[in-house]
Protein backbone atom coordinates (compact mmCIF):
# COMPACT_ATOMS: atom_id res chain seq x y z
CA UNK A 1 0.00 0.00 0.00
CA UNK A 2 2.96 2.64 0.75
CA UNK A 3 4.33 2.00 -2.71
CA UNK A 4 1.00 2.20 -4.50
CA UNK A 5 0.79 5.60 -2.23
CA UNK A 6 3.99 6.93 -3.27
CA UNK A 7 2.94 5.84 -7.29
CA UNK A 8 0.12 8.02 -6.78
CA UNK A 9 1.87 11.23 -4.84
CA UNK A 10 4.79 11.04 -7.55
CA UNK A 11 1.98 10.87 -10.80
CA UNK A 12 0.19 13.75 -8.64
CA UNK A 13 3.71 15.70 -8.03
CA UNK A 14 4.32 15.31 -12.41
CA UNK A 15 0.76 17.12 -12.91
CA UNK A 16 0.96 19.61 -11.07
CA UNK A 17 4.65 20.62 -12.46
CA UNK A 18 3.01 19.84 -15.77
CA UNK A 19 0.00 22.29 -15.57
CA UNK A 20 2.56 24.99 -14.30
CA UNK A 21 4.62 24.88 -17.49
CA UNK A 22 1.33 24.07 -19.80
CA UNK A 23 -0.26 27.26 -18.25
CA UNK A 24 3.39 29.29 -18.23
CA UNK A 25 3.98 28.17 -21.82
CA UNK A 26 1.51 26.47 -23.39
CA UNK A 27 1.58 23.18 -25.50
CA UNK A 28 3.78 23.96 -27.94
CA UNK A 29 6.44 25.99 -26.28
CA UNK A 30 6.29 23.53 -22.96
CA UNK A 31 9.37 20.36 -22.51
CA UNK A 32 9.08 17.55 -21.34
CA UNK A 33 13.15 18.45 -19.60
CA UNK A 34 10.90 21.44 -18.31
CA UNK A 35 8.71 19.27 -16.55
CA UNK A 36 11.12 17.23 -15.36
CA UNK A 37 13.10 19.53 -13.95
CA UNK A 38 9.84 21.09 -12.46
CA UNK A 39 8.78 17.81 -10.88
CA UNK A 40 12.27 17.20 -9.39
CA UNK A 41 11.65 13.27 -10.85
CA UNK A 42 13.59 11.21 -13.15
CA UNK A 43 12.71 11.04 -16.49
CA UNK A 44 11.95 6.92 -15.56
CA UNK A 45 9.74 7.88 -12.75
CA UNK A 46 7.93 10.41 -15.64
CA UNK A 47 7.65 7.72 -18.46
CA UNK A 48 6.43 5.25 -15.96
CA UNK A 49 2.99 7.76 -15.60
CA UNK A 50 2.65 9.18 -18.73
CA UNK A 51 4.17 8.27 -22.57
CA UNK A 52 4.30 11.68 -23.77
CA UNK A 53 3.63 15.28 -23.90
CA UNK A 54 0.45 14.63 -25.29
CA UNK A 55 -0.30 11.88 -22.43
CA UNK A 56 0.86 14.59 -19.82
CA UNK A 57 -1.45 17.35 -21.77
CA UNK A 58 -4.31 14.93 -21.54
CA UNK A 59 -3.88 14.11 -17.89
CA UNK A 60 -4.07 17.61 -17.03
CA UNK A 61 -6.98 17.84 -19.02
CA UNK A 62 -8.79 15.16 -17.33
CA UNK A 63 -7.94 16.91 -13.57
CA UNK A 64 -10.15 19.99 -14.02
CA UNK A 65 -13.22 17.14 -14.39
CA UNK A 66 -12.16 16.18 -11.21
CA UNK A 67 -14.24 18.95 -9.67
CA UNK A 68 -16.07 19.03 -6.17
CA UNK A 69 -19.28 18.01 -6.53
CA UNK A 70 -21.88 20.71 -6.04
CA UNK A 71 -24.49 19.70 -3.14
CA UNK A 72 -27.48 18.93 -4.11
CA UNK A 73 -30.31 21.61 -4.37
CA UNK A 74 -34.77 21.23 -4.58
CA UNK A 75 -33.72 23.71 -7.43
CA UNK A 76 -31.74 22.44 -10.20
CA UNK A 77 -31.51 25.84 -12.14
CA UNK A 78 -29.40 26.31 -8.69
CA UNK A 79 -27.35 23.55 -9.39
CA UNK A 80 -26.45 24.29 -12.69
CA UNK A 81 -25.65 27.97 -11.55
CA UNK A 82 -23.77 26.13 -8.42
CA UNK A 83 -21.70 23.92 -10.96
CA UNK A 84 -20.57 26.85 -13.11
CA UNK A 85 -20.12 29.25 -10.43
CA UNK A 86 -17.59 26.53 -8.49
CA UNK A 87 -15.89 26.08 -11.20
CA UNK A 88 -14.73 29.40 -12.08
CA UNK A 89 -14.04 29.82 -8.41
CA UNK A 90 -11.51 26.95 -8.78
CA UNK A 91 -10.00 28.36 -12.07
CA UNK A 92 -9.57 31.48 -10.01
CA UNK A 93 -7.44 29.45 -7.22
CA UNK A 94 -6.35 25.88 -8.99
CA UNK A 95 -3.47 26.08 -10.71
CA UNK A 96 -4.29 22.33 -12.25
CA UNK A 97 -7.78 24.03 -13.57
CA UNK A 98 -5.81 27.19 -14.98
CA UNK A 99 -3.84 24.70 -17.24
CA UNK A 100 -6.52 22.78 -18.35
CA UNK A 101 -8.62 25.41 -19.35
CA UNK A 102 -5.57 26.90 -21.44
CA UNK A 103 -4.71 23.48 -22.67
CA UNK A 104 -8.36 23.23 -23.84
CA UNK A 105 -8.42 26.44 -25.09
CA UNK A 106 -5.05 26.19 -26.84
CA UNK A 107 -5.73 26.70 -30.62
CA UNK A 108 -1.80 25.99 -31.29
CA UNK A 109 -2.28 22.58 -29.77
CA UNK A 110 -3.27 21.09 -32.97
CA UNK A 111 -1.89 17.67 -32.63
CA UNK A 112 -3.70 17.50 -29.16
CA UNK A 113 -7.17 16.32 -28.54
CA UNK A 114 -8.96 18.95 -26.80
CA UNK A 115 -12.55 17.94 -27.29
CA UNK A 116 -13.02 15.97 -24.10
CA UNK A 117 -13.54 18.76 -21.51
CA UNK A 118 -16.37 20.58 -23.65
CA UNK A 119 -18.09 17.32 -24.30
CA UNK A 120 -18.02 16.17 -20.45
CA UNK A 121 -19.29 19.57 -19.77
CA UNK A 122 -21.69 19.20 -22.08
CA UNK A 123 -22.83 15.85 -20.89
CA UNK A 124 -23.23 16.84 -17.29
CA UNK A 125 -25.37 19.94 -18.37
CA UNK A 126 -27.85 18.17 -20.44
CA UNK A 127 -28.33 16.18 -17.37
CA UNK A 128 -28.94 19.21 -15.35
CA UNK A 129 -31.37 20.40 -17.68
CA UNK A 130 -33.30 16.83 -18.54
CA UNK A 131 -33.39 17.35 -14.30
CA UNK A 132 -34.86 21.13 -14.30
CA UNK A 133 -37.06 20.08 -17.70
CA UNK A 134 -38.72 17.14 -15.71
CA UNK A 135 -39.18 19.49 -12.08
CA UNK A 136 -40.93 22.54 -14.58
CA UNK A 137 -38.40 24.47 -14.13
CA UNK A 138 -37.77 24.85 -17.80
CA UNK A 139 -39.59 27.03 -20.15
CA UNK A 140 -41.57 24.84 -22.77
CA UNK A 141 -39.40 25.26 -25.65
CA UNK A 142 -36.05 24.86 -24.43
CA UNK A 143 -34.08 21.17 -25.91
CA UNK A 144 -31.65 20.62 -23.17
CA UNK A 145 -28.78 19.07 -25.35
CA UNK A 146 -28.45 23.14 -27.49
CA UNK A 147 -28.82 24.83 -24.23
CA UNK A 148 -26.11 22.98 -22.92
CA UNK A 149 -24.13 23.76 -26.15
CA UNK A 150 -24.47 27.29 -25.75
CA UNK A 151 -23.77 27.79 -21.78
CA UNK A 152 -20.94 25.35 -22.28
CA UNK A 153 -19.46 27.66 -25.63
CA UNK A 154 -20.28 30.58 -23.81
CA UNK A 155 -18.67 29.87 -20.68
CA UNK A 156 -15.49 29.20 -22.19
CA UNK A 157 -15.30 32.56 -24.29
CA UNK A 158 -16.10 34.36 -20.89
CA UNK A 159 -13.22 32.26 -19.47
CA UNK A 160 -10.86 33.35 -22.22
CA UNK A 161 -12.14 36.98 -21.87
CA UNK A 162 -11.44 37.39 -18.34
CA UNK A 163 -7.59 36.01 -18.72
CA UNK A 164 -6.77 38.42 -21.07
CA UNK A 165 -8.13 41.19 -19.19
CA UNK A 166 -8.02 40.56 -15.58
CA UNK A 167 -5.98 37.19 -14.72
CA UNK A 168 -9.14 36.01 -14.31
CA UNK A 169 -10.05 38.29 -11.32
CA UNK A 170 -12.85 39.82 -12.64
CA UNK A 171 -14.38 36.08 -13.93
CA UNK A 172 -17.09 35.38 -10.79
CA UNK A 173 -18.42 38.51 -11.97
CA UNK A 174 -18.59 37.98 -15.53
CA UNK A 175 -20.00 33.84 -14.85
CA UNK A 176 -22.86 35.85 -13.17
CA UNK A 177 -23.26 38.29 -15.73
CA UNK A 178 -23.77 35.75 -18.48
CA UNK A 179 -25.93 33.59 -16.34
CA UNK A 180 -28.51 36.83 -16.01
CA UNK A 181 -28.63 37.21 -19.42
CA UNK A 182 -28.90 33.98 -20.72
CA UNK A 183 -31.61 31.67 -18.03
CA UNK A 184 -34.53 34.28 -18.56
CA UNK A 185 -34.76 32.40 -22.27
CA UNK A 186 -34.35 28.91 -20.62
CA UNK A 187 -35.69 29.30 -17.36
CA UNK A 188 -39.54 30.26 -16.05
CA UNK A 189 -39.44 33.59 -14.37
CA UNK A 190 -40.81 32.13 -10.78
CA UNK A 191 -37.64 29.75 -10.54
CA UNK A 192 -35.23 32.38 -11.33
CA UNK A 193 -36.53 34.80 -9.07
CA UNK A 194 -35.65 32.09 -6.02
CA UNK A 195 -32.15 31.31 -7.43
CA UNK A 196 -28.58 33.11 -6.38
CA UNK A 197 -26.58 34.40 -8.81
CA UNK A 198 -24.31 36.67 -7.12
CA UNK A 199 -20.64 37.33 -8.60
CA UNK A 200 -19.54 35.55 -4.81
CA UNK A 201 -21.60 32.51 -5.66
CA UNK A 202 -18.78 30.36 -6.14
CA UNK A 203 -16.93 30.96 -3.48
CA UNK A 204 -20.05 30.87 -1.27
CA UNK A 205 -20.39 27.12 -3.05
CA UNK A 206 -16.61 25.99 -2.72
CA UNK A 207 -16.47 26.90 1.30
CA UNK A 208 -19.96 24.75 1.74
CA UNK A 209 -18.18 22.52 -0.03
CA UNK A 210 -15.58 22.32 2.13
CA UNK A 211 -17.07 22.37 5.65
CA UNK A 212 -18.78 18.88 4.20
CA UNK A 213 -15.58 16.96 2.58
CA UNK A 214 -13.02 18.64 5.45
CA UNK A 215 -9.70 20.42 4.81
CA UNK A 216 -7.47 17.38 3.53
CA UNK A 217 -9.63 16.17 1.13
CA UNK A 218 -10.55 19.87 -0.20
CA UNK A 219 -6.94 20.71 -0.51
CA UNK A 220 -6.51 18.01 -2.53
CA UNK A 221 -9.22 17.82 -4.92
CA UNK A 222 -8.24 21.28 -5.34
CA UNK A 223 -5.01 20.93 -6.49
Amino acid sequence: MAKQDRAIRTRQVILAAAAKVFEERGYQAATITEILTTAGVTKGALYFHFQSKEHLAQGVLAEQDHRLVVPSRTCKVQEIVDMTALHAYRLQTSPMVRAGVRLSLDQQASELDRSGPFLRWSDVMIDFLEKARQQGELLPHVVPAETADVLVGSFAGVQAMSQAISGYEDLGRRTADLMRHILPSVVLSSVLATVDLSSERGAAVFNEVAQAVGEEELTSVAS
